[in-house]
């Protein structure tokens, strides 16, 4: 799975990475919204190709705390700029937008915003409550950067209760240091183990492609275990720029299928693995881990 592929074949996807265009009534709802509230959705700043078919839906992954991120990883297509001041309407105003749109199960990320003393976690703690307050009975998933504050400032995060917590290692140990920016796989599985031991649902994500090796994957996932995750998602990576880490590799879906059976036999709850799976694909089933 490490060898690089042509220039040509990086350039033109495979047939099983293309999907339909956006489109209807709901995808067009929900766009609208978010537009006319002020709000950022991964599915944009991240390029998801998913979001024809969760817009449609109805659903979106919200992120917070603007569009700008202060690291700059080179697999993420998200502005790395000095970010605007904090938008403390901003829980509000997505609190109406979820109820308008009558979600039942929400997901949440954020940038990273290193340059706050918290890292931002306060503003999470506000919003979950925000939202959870004007939306009894809505289930949550949170998708949290790593702070850089050590573990207990996730305490304010804990505290309000979302039912998942999702952090990404992102890729394997390995290729960590070139793939994301300022971040430690070491310190990743520590704050997984930290939310898994508060005793809600901890889950995370890797990205295939980036010329990690199966034996790697597998370690990957067993490091994940150890610390107590329920939830696995695995999926394709895409550049989003020739200035990104280049694609080494399109896994085939038979290879996804695959990694989902063994992972499901190594004992996660659920495991979300295909070209197409990002961070929130069927993210309202994963509650039940």
């Amino acid at each position: 799975m490490s060898e690089q592929t042509t220039k040509e074949e990086q350039v033109r996807l495979p047939h099983w990475m293309k999907v339909p265009m956006p489109h209807g009534s709901d995808y067009s709802r929900v766009k609208n919204l978010v537009l006319k509230q002020k709000l950022n959705t991964i599915c944009v700043s991240g390029n998801c190709p998913n979001k024809g078919e969760c817009w449609s839906a109805g659903t979106a992954t919200f992120m917070i705390l603007g569009e700008k991120c202060t690291r700059n990883c080179k697999f993420c297509q998200v502005y790395t700029m000095k970010p605007d001041p904090v938008d403390w309407d901003e829980p509000s105003r997505l609190a109406d937008t979820i109820k308008e749109l009558n979600l039942k199960h929400v997901v949440l990320t954020s940038v990273a915003r290193d340059e706050l003393s918290d890292g931002g976690a306060q503003f999470w703690a506000t919003t979950i409550r925000t939202v959870k307050e004007v939306n009894p009975g809505l289930t949550m998933e949170v998708l949290i950067p790593d702070f850089r504050r050590g573990n207990r400032i996730l305490d304010l995060v804990i505290a309000e209760k979302p039912e998942v917590i999702s952090h990404n290692v992102e890729t394997v140990k390995r290729l960590t240091p070139a793939v994301r920016s300022m971040a430690r796989y070491e310190h990743s599985l520590e704050l997984l183990k930290y939310v898994a031991k508060s005793g809600l649902i901890a889950k995370s994500g890797i990205m295939l492609g980036l010329g990690e090796t199966i034996e790697e994957i597998i370690e990957t996932m067993d490091d994940l275990l150890n610390v107590g995750v329920k939830i696995l998602t695995i999926g394709q990576y895409l550049q989003p720029s020739k200035g990104h880490y280049k694609v080494f590799e399109y896994i085939r879906p038979e290879v996804f299928k695959n990694l989902k059976k063994i992972g499901l036999e190594k004992g996660f709850s659920y495991v979300e693995s295909g070209p197409q799976v990002r961070s929130s694909y069927h993210a309202e089933q994963h509650i039940n881990a």
